[in-house]
């Protein structure tokens, strides 16, 4: 079997269309991995493991101008190895678990660090972000040392206008994706498949059963040999109502939500 989704969406190229209102069309762009870069509908821009040096990235901090916030969902370098030079050049508040704050918060930096915790809420610019809970490792590799990193989250991201995203994380499926679902009722979800140190095709596929989202971006997966998991594997175990809900993207591909 062989999935593949077209567009006329172009990739990132520094424009963003406008729709009657004056405001920018809600868009989102794959950084690769697991990054991605939001665009909400009164032009807040969010960054989410923004991780810009991997093997296939096509964008760099150079090309990324501006983010209003960085939403981390763990410590592992391939997630928050772009942080630093971003959160300087773009003075972004950055949000994340209660343990990456106290480390971020020692290293000096001007920017606003928000701290917080799975089940709690804040909201930033309009929109509202909630922390969810991931089934994952989490560390902070900084020269030869290992720093405890709490764990890994999701995030539950609500845009003004209240279309809602949910950025698993890395994680495999559990069962209280349900209730992920009940409490926020996810537009578009943004699922790991890449297997081996995150969900593969078979649990991720299991995970739209439970969260039932309108869309689906596949994330992390062929970054690395190691991360088997394919976007034909994952649309082949999906139920067949659910195949037509994938999007996948070309990295440093654009589309309009």
């Amino acid at each position: 079997m062989s999935f593949r989704w077209t567009s006329n969406e172009k990739s990132v190229d520094g424009r963003h269309p406008v729709s009657h209102d004056g405001f920018t069309t809600m868009n989102i762009t794959w950084l690769g991995h697991e990054g991605f870069r939001i665009e909400s509908a009164k032009g807040v821009i969010i960054l989410i493991d923004p991780w810009l040096d991997h093997p296939l990235a096509t964008n760099t901090v150079r090309s990324l101008d501006r983010a209003d916030l960085i939403l981390l969902t763990h410590g592992h370098r391939d997630h928050i190895g772009s942080l630093e030079p971003l959160a300087r050049k773009t003075g972004a508040k950055i949000v994340c678990i209660h343990d990456i704050y106290l480390h971020l918060s020692a290293k000096g930096w001007k920017n606003e660090i928000i701290g917080m915790n799975k089940g709690g809420s804040i909201v930033s610019g309009g929109i509202r972000i909630t922390m969810v809970h991931a089934d994952h490792s989490s560390s902070i590799k900084e020269g030869d040392a290992l720093l405890p990193g709490g764990e890994c989250v999701g995030y539950i991201v609500k845009l003004e206008n209240g279309y809602t995203i949910y950025h698993s994380g890395d994680t495999n499926v559990f069962g209280d994706m349900a209730i992920i679902r009940e409490l926020y009722a996810p537009e578009l979800a943004l699922l790991p498949i890449g297997d081996r140190y995150v969900m593969g095709p078979r649990e991720a596929a299991y995970a739209v059963k439970l969260i039932r989202p309108s869309r689906i971006i596949p994330t992390h997966y062929a970054t690395f040999p190691a991360l088997t998991g394919t976007v034909d594997d994952f649309v082949a175990a999906l139920n067949p109502e659910d195949r037509g809900k994938v999007t996948p993207l070309e990295i440093g591909q654009e589309i309009d939500l």
